[in-house]
């Protein structure tokens, strides 16, 4: 009734995807026309519905689902579920759907893939990794051939002809980081015939919440003019050298980092006897607050890892090492500093956009996830898109125990240890969950000091990942996993080849167990959600302590528990209550920071549309040449009598491109200084949305003006013959080579807002005066 109600309010999260059981029961009953058909039959089946060349109704998709059953049956060995079909069918009509884990999403998102591929639209199916995209891909290739569909996959290091074939496919398997990447790349190629994406149509999103919400305002990076970066070795030794308390003191929620008066003074003394708070010396100071934030707030094996002398992040919400990510801000250079590897190269940002933004491009949205009604308000909120749960095929019989609390973290482990080793002396398999390389570790060891071996599945080994969960079922086995390394694996109960499947069954099945709660619940589903796949037996239970970091960082102040046992096992509601409370203010906080930085993005965003619309005509047409004629009508007809009409547009097309990507690398510059110190504009009690957003209006407003001028100047100096413009020989040289990566949102704020911070922090403790001394 009370799913009925909020259906009834339009609630997110409550899509009805009970109206496509009519067309689930229609597939049913043309599953007999399909079962004994030649293959080419179902092939030339699908083949005239792709002929129709319309938009499919309640008939068509039947038959889509029908044929996409008989042919999954045929080339899988799997028949797909009616609930599977549900799936499918309410990803095409564009909503996110919620799957349990071990529902078979991989094949619902095939069958949604065929769907829009015979309605004549070309599809990209965006995962979390490169693994998956190329996993998923091969996987279903057969079934995808069968139906007349053709299907490509993209990874890291595929060329440029591999990619151009791939995305030519009817359905292309990706990664978010690639095709994000491969957009940016397209908006600086020089010629059409180098560009390699069609016109973004269709987009299923695998794992949607972790794309959509936990990466959404990830900006993916296009860097030029390549050099590298400069080490603050000098800095990075006297940080090391200062005292927690005494030097410098941490905020209670473990984001911002302060010198305190002696922290100040040994500094200055260090360098020479500087006066840190001055002009001149306002640079050498974020230098040394950056330092400190790697020194203090940044913990290797946690935040990083330091493989192959190279600094690697590891993503907060998937445990895994976060490829072609880095910090901004000079944050990058101060870690590796700290950590003495080699300084990783920095240069010009020629481009950069968000996730949400990559995702928003696509005319159609979809995705599918085991965990999406939980994040169903922001994705309405972020996407406009409506999202549904699926009812698993076999009712879940999984046993969720309620937390086990304790009072310190040491106590935490014990119990945890003692818990596992009783499960393990059974011979029941075990998935331990943790929040870190670092634990993962730790608890290994533990593990194996009382004579448990366990398989230890974390950043560092990544690239066995899959293998490693995959036999995280089998009799007797303990695996030890950072968060959800592994998704889209299937964990099945007994060995690979069905062995054991029953003896592990009558233990119980799988035992999941959590070393701390994540800081948003669905982590805590997920990792839940890896026990009692297809009505499988199965139980979770989370170990905490008042100690772990999200009680600690949310709830500070929590009074004493009321009962506590000798072994610290705490039996307080209350106390329970707040662990609750603390993950529901992490949880606001992470949607705040969205919030926000959409907010400051969309601006940006709206303009990059234009410019690229308007490169796009350039790339095309004949736009320069018009635009240039106009501008120097004498010397365009000067050089159309001696080069030529094809060689002059080759000519103005190549001059304009160059100065709309230069001047948009330097309004992105522009508008990165602009919000670094917009902060600033709150001291003037005005509002710094509104103060960026009017600042960034009246720099674009002179946008193409600039671009043409800069153009027209070029045209009446640039040497331009047959063989095309000489631009090198006046100093506008394109980058020699480009790169691309991730940006890992500064977990600290802006180093302006630190530094405000920083300010008033010293106001409230009368340590100095606002504003620099001269």
């Amino acid at each position: 009734m009370g799913t009925r109600v909020r259906q009834l309010m339009e609630r997110p999260g409550t899509a009805d995807m009970s109206r496509y059981r009519p067309v689930v029961a229609e597939a049913g009953r043309l599953e007999d026309e399909f079962r004994e058909v030649p293959a080419a039959e179902l092939t030339a089946a699908a083949g005239r519905l792709r002929a129709s060349g319309r938009a499919f109704g309640k008939a068509e998709l039947a038959r889509v689902c029908a044929l996409g059953r008989e042919a999954a049956h045929r080339t899988l060995d799997e028949r797909p579920f009616d609930v599977q079909l549900l799936g499918t069918l309410g990803m095409l009509g564009g909503n996110v759907v919620e799957m349990s884990t071990g529902e078979g999403k991989t094949l619902v998102g095939a069958l949604a893939a065929v769907g829009f591929a015979l309605q004549g639209r070309r599809v990209h199916v965006v995962s979390v990794n490169d693994y998956l995209a190329r996993r998923d891909a091969e996987w279903m290739r057969e079934l995808y051939a069968m139906l007349g569909v053709s299907v490509g996959w993209v990874g890291e290091d595929e060329d440029w002809e591999h990619r151009r074939e791939a995305y030519e496919c009817d359905v292309t398997y990706v990664s978010v980081s690639e095709v994000g990447f491969d957009v940016l790349r397209d908006r600086l190629r020089t010629d059409v015939a180098e560009v390699v994406l069609p016109a973004p149509d269709v987009v299923i999103v695998d794992e949607a919440d972790s794309v959509m919400i936990d990466e959404a305002i990830v900006p993916l990076v296009l860097a030029g003019s390549v050099e590298h970066g400069h080490g603050d070795d000098e800095v990075a030794k006297i940080v090391d050298t200062l005292v927690a308390g005494r030097h410098y003191e941490v905020d209670g929620d473990k984001r911002n980092v302060y010198l305190t008066d002696a922290g100040i003074d040994q500094v200055q003394a260090r360098l020479g006897g500087v006066d840190l708070y001055t002009v001149e010396h306002a640079e050498l100071l974020t230098r040394i607050q950056l330092a400190l934030h790697a020194h203090s707030l940044l913990h290797r094996d946690v935040d990083y890892l330091v493989r192959n002398d190279k600094v690697e992040l590891i993503n907060a919400a998937r445990g895994r090492v976060a490829l072609l990510q880095r910090w901004p801000d000079g944050l990058q250079a101060a870690v590796e500093a700290k950590e003495g590897v080699a300084v990783s190269p920095t240069g010009e940002v020629l481009d950069s956009m968000l996730v949400q933004e990559l995702i928003g491009r696509y005319r159609t949205v979809c995705g599918m996830s085991g965990t999406a009604v939980a994040v169903a308000d922001q994705l309405k909120e972020f996407y406009r898109l409506d999202t549904g749960s699926i009812p698993t095929n076999v009712p879940g019989i999984r046993e969720d125990e309620p937390d086990r609390l304790y009072e310190t973290a040491d106590q935490k482990d014990d119990a945890l240890v003692d818990y596992v080793r009783e499960m393990h002396e059974s011979g029941r398999p075990v998935l331990l969950g943790t929040l870190s390389v670092a634990e993962s570790e730790s608890i290994a060891e533990r593990l194996a000091e009382a004579g448990i071996e366990g398989a230890v599945l974390n950043a560092k080994n990544d690239a066995e990942e899959a293998g490693i969960i995959a036999r995280a079922g089998e009799f007797g086995r303990v695996t030890i996993s950072t968060q959800m390394a592994g998704r889209g694996t299937d964990i099945r109960l007994g060995s690979r080849d069905g062995d054991g499947y029953e003896r592990v069954v009558e233990l119980g099945g799988l035992c999941v167990v959590g070393t701390g709660r994540y800081h948003t619940g669905r982590l805590d589903d997920q990792l839940r959600g890896r026990a009692g796949r297809q009505g499988d037996p199965g139980s979770s239970v989370f170990f905490t302590s008042l100690e772990d970091a999200v009680m600690m960082h949310h709830v500070p102040d929590l009074r004493q528990p009321a009962k506590i046992d000798p072994d610290g096992r705490v039996h307080d509601g209350r106390t329970q209550r707040a662990m609750d409370h603390a993950q529901r203010v992490a949880e606001g906080a992470h949607l705040a920071i969205h919030r926000n930085t959409w907010r400051y993005h969309q601006l940006t965003k709206i303009q990059r549309e234009e410019v690229v619309e308007h490169r796009d005509r350039v790339l095309r047409e004949e736009l320069a040449a018009e635009r240039l004629r106009e501008l120097r009508p004498e010397r365009y007809e000067e050089l159309l009598e001696t080069v030529g009409e094809k060689a002059l547009a080759a000519a103005a097309r190549s001059i304009v491109l160059y100065h709309l990507d230069r001047r948009w690398s330097e309004h992105l510059a522009f508008l990165t200084d602009v919000r670094e110190g917009i902060h600033l504009r709150a001291l003037g009690r005005e509002t710094p949305i509104d103060e960026f957003h009017r600042i960034a209006v009246t720099e674009f407003a002179e946008f193409f003006g600039v671009v043409y001028q800069s153009s027209s100047e070029t045209f009446d100096r640039a040497e331009i013959t047959s063989d095309g413009v000489d631009l090198e020989s006046l100093g506008l040289k394109r980058p020699t080579s480009i790169w691309t990566y991730m940006v890992n949102d500064n977990p600290f704020g802006t180093s302006g807002a630190r530094f405000l911070e920083y300010l008033g922090s010293k106001v409230r403790d009368g340590a100095i005066k606002l504003g620099l001394r001269n």
